[in-house]
C-alpha cells in the first residue's frame, strides 16, 4: 500500500463548510484531510467537471503534495440549468433572493446540484461526480450550511440542506456522493500497491 505521512490530503479551499463536510467522509476512507485555503484557481468553464480535474492538478503542480478540489454547481430546470457552474458567482451577485426572484412564476421549481470531487494523490488522479436532485422552496429555510442551502430540498426529505446538520446533509448531498466515490476509488487504487 501507498504510504504517505497520515495518508494526508490537502483540501484546496476557503470554504470553512465544505472542509466540515468532507473530512468525516475523508476519515471514513482512512485519510487524514487538511484544509489548505489560499490556493488561487481562476480556471473557467462551463463544466464542473473540467473545472474540478484542471484545478487539482495544477494545485498539485503549485504545492507538491496531494490534493483534493471539489467544485459544484446548482442545476434548476426552470431556468434551464441556470446557474450551473457559476453558482458561486450568482450567490455573491444576485444571491438567494435574486434566484427565488428569477423563479418567482415558475411552476417547475425542480433542480439538481452536482458535484465533482477529484483528488491527485501521487500517481494518481481520480475524479468522481455526484448528484442529488430536488425542489427550490419559495422562501429560504434554515440558517445551516451555505449557498443555496436554505432554498434546496433534496428527494426523500422535507428539510432544506439548511436545515440539516452536517450529518443529516452528507446523507443526501451531491458533495457526499462525489467525495465519497472518490475517496472509495483511490482507496482501492492504493491498496493493490
Amino acid at each position: 500500500m501507498l504510504t504517505q505521512p497520515e495518508d494526508i490530503i490537502y483540501f484546496v479551499t476557503d470554504n470553512r463548510h465544505k472542509f466540515e463536510e468532507v473530512k468525516p467522509i475523508a476519515v471514513e476512507y482512512g485519510f487524514k484531510l487538511s484544509m489548505l485555503p489560499g490556493v488561487k484557481l481562476e480556471i473557467q468553464s462551463d463544466n464542473i467537471e473540467e473545472v474540478s480535474r484542471k484545478s487539482a492538478i495544477i494545485a498539485y503542480l503549485l504545492t507538491g503534495r496531494n490534493v483534493l478540489v471539489e467544485d459544484a454547481g446548482l442545476f434548476i430546470r426552470a431556468l434551464n440549468g441556470f446557474p450551473g457552474p457559476y453558482s458561486n458567482y450568482v450567490f455573491r451577485t444576485i444571491g438567494i433572493r435574486g434566484v427565488l426572484k428569477l423563479l418567482e412564476d415558475a411552476w417547475d421549481r425542480s433542480a439538481c446540484f452536482k458535484s465533482v470531487a477529484t483528488v491527485v494523490y501521487d500517481r494518481f488522479i481520480v475524479v468522481e461526480s455526484g448528484e442529488v436532485c430536488g425542489t427550490i422552496t419559495r422562501e429560504p429555510r434554515g440558517d445551516k450550511g451555505f449557498g443555496f442551502d436554505p432554498i434546496f430540498i433534496p428527494e426523500g426529505s422535507d428539510k432544506t440542506f439548511g436545515e440539516m446538520s452536517i450529518d443529516e446533509k452528507n446523507r443526501f448531498s451531491h458533495r457526499a456522493i462525489s467525495v465519497r466515490r472518490a475517496f472509495e476509488k483511490l482507496r482501492k487504487l492504493t491498496s493493490q500497491i
